[in-house]
């Protein structure tokens, strides 16, 4: 059982600037983030593999949002730029045990989720 911890979420204007950081106890070889906003599904916001050294966005956090990690640490950071109003919502880490991760963007390749942060973003 792996189990993940994340941090970084708070409230920020418009504008502003987070970074996401979530540490898993186990060894993991993809980690991404989704969040869900109140009334809409989760959704997939960015993720990272590295057995195959990709990345992997989602059109609305592409040029404002960059994922990264430290494989030797099982961590992964999401830094976010350009923070919108509609950036609202609870992020969740989540993490994928297997060696290959053909569908980075589908939750359902994730075995291990977060509990959540939230990120509150004002106009």
């Amino acid at each position: 059982q792996v189990q993940l911890v994340e941090s970084g979420g708070g409230l920020v204007q418009a504008g502003g600037s987070l970074r996401l950081s979530c540490a898993a106890s186990g060894r993991t070889f993809a980690m991404g983030w989704f969040r869900q906003a109140p009334g809409k599904e989760r959704e997939f916001v960015a993720a990272i593999s590295w057995s195959t050294a990709t990345s992997n966005y989602a059109d609305s956090a592409k040029g404002r949002f960059t994922i990264s990690g430290d494989y030797a640490k099982n961590t992964v950071y999401l830094q976010m730029n350009s923070l919108k109003p509609e950036d609202t919502a609870v992020y969740y880490c989540a993490s994928d045990s297997s060696r290959y991760t053909p569908r980075l963007s589908n939750s359902d390749e994730y075995d291990y989720w977060g509990q959540g942060t939230q990120v509150t973003v004002s106009s």
